[in-house]
């Protein structure tokens, strides 16, 4: 088997659909399996090491994703790799123009087509004030996933909103998220830690990682703390994560609630390590998540967990068991639960203790032992190729 991988975003971009197509592509090597990768410029980082296994094509921002790039890619260049290249069997990771590419050259060459679905763009779409342009996407996203042998989705949850939409669940297949439990772990000396980053011993931290954009709900948070704060722990200390067109809108919300919110940026391992295993509790509001791999990475840092009740996080998160789930965009709800967990410690520890024994179990070479046993089969001879609707 051959495998070309065609996606508008990779590494060194920092984002999960990023790092997961890097360790996608780096297992299938490991596996002896040729991969080549059709990507995008890097989105910030332009000291990147040439690679023999990435082809790189001039890029734009994506408006609803800037991390996402939309290639401008050479059609001879593509076409010239892909028959140097030779490839057996092709993957389609994002629904833009590399997408594109990788379709019409599985047309034209007769060869397997799969696809893996890695957000849903749809719910993006509010937060920006577009939702009209929602049925018009949604159209695209058909056409685009309509000849794909299977397509793959990070959680049960997002299978079943493809489900409900008419998508044929013979072609659905789940490939969730693993951990690397060798970067993310519960070991940090706290007392060093909190004098390092000037933290009082008895501070209580609630950490927020991820993008700061609209579709994140960063600012409901932010509200949830404010109200956690006032009335509950006037120690209590914010840490957001992450970077984002919302930092100042977020900053400026921070003011006005007068809390004590710390914005570090962009955090890369091992300091973000750092981070998660010294907070106190995860504060992750997010609605628009088909999987949320910073809820995972924060459980195998032994950290409790709130989240919202809603996508792909539902899945790594029973509500009462290993975390909380609140509603949605509800500022209140999430406030109360920061609450209960910093009144509870016996709540704390359980949650600590069975979060971490979930991410144990997370293991990234069974996870893609599995795709590839997927991807192996939709390559098998005898699956009659399904490729309608793109003309060579």
């Amino acid at each position: 088997m051959r495998l070309a991988l065609f996606t508008d975003t990779f590494a060194p971009d920092v984002n999960g659909v990023a790092r997961t197509l890097e360790r996608w592509s780096d297992y299938l090597r490991a596996q002896n399996i040729p991969c080549l990768v059709f990507a995008p410029d890097p989105a910030y980082d332009k000291s990147y090491q040439a690679s023999s296994t990435v082809e790189r094509f001039a890029s734009l921002p994506f408006f609803l994703y800037p991390e996402c790039r939309l290639a401008l890619p050479n059609p001879l260049h593509v076409r010239r790799a892909l028959d140097a290249f030779k490839p057996t069997v092709i993957h389609v990771a994002t629904p833009f123009n590399m997408g594109l590419f990788g379709i019409h050259y599985a047309k034209k060459h007769h060869l397997p087509l799969v696809a893996s679905y890695h957000t849903h763009f749809d719910r993006y779409l509010a937060f920006y004030n577009i939702q009209w342009m929602v049925k018009m996407l949604w159209r695209y996203i058909n056409w685009f996933h309509a000849d794909c042998r299977y397509i793959f989705v990070p959680s049960k949850s997002t299978l079943q909103v493809l489900k409900e939409r008419g998508w044929d669940e013979k072609r659905l297949a789940v490939w969730t998220r693993g951990i690397d439990t060798k970067s993310y772990h519960p070991n940090v000396d706290r007392a060093l830690w909190r004098a390092k980053h000037g933290i009082s011993p008895d501070s209580y931290v609630v950490l927020y990682v991820g993008r700061l954009a609209p579709e994140k709900n960063a600012d409901t948070a932010i509200a949830a703390f404010a109200k956690f704060q006032r009335d509950v722990c006037r120690n209590a200390v914010l840490v957001m994560a992450g970077d984002g067109p919302s930092m100042e809108t977020l900053k400026q919300q921070a003011l006005r609630e007068g809390v004590n919110v710390r914005f570090l940026g962009f955090t890369a391992l091992p300091e973000l390590q750092q981070w998660y295993a010294g907070s106190d509790v995860f504060l992750f509001p997010s609605s628009t998540e088909t999987f949320g791999n910073v809820v995972l990475e924060a459980m195998a840092c032994g950290t409790p967990v709130i989240c919202a009740d809603t996508g792909g996080v539902v899945d790594t998160v029973q509500h009462e068991w290993n975390g909380l789930r609140c509603e949605p965009g509800n500022a209140d709800s999430f406030s109360k639960a920061l609450e209960r967990i910093y009144r509870d410690e016996g709540l704390q520890s359980r949650f600590r203790a069975r979060g971490l024994a979930h991410s144990m179990r997370q293991s990234w070479d069974a996870i893609f032992e599995e795709l590839l046993t997927k991807v192996r089969e939709a390559s098998e001879p005898e699956v009659r190729s399904l490729i309608r609707h793109i003309r060579g």
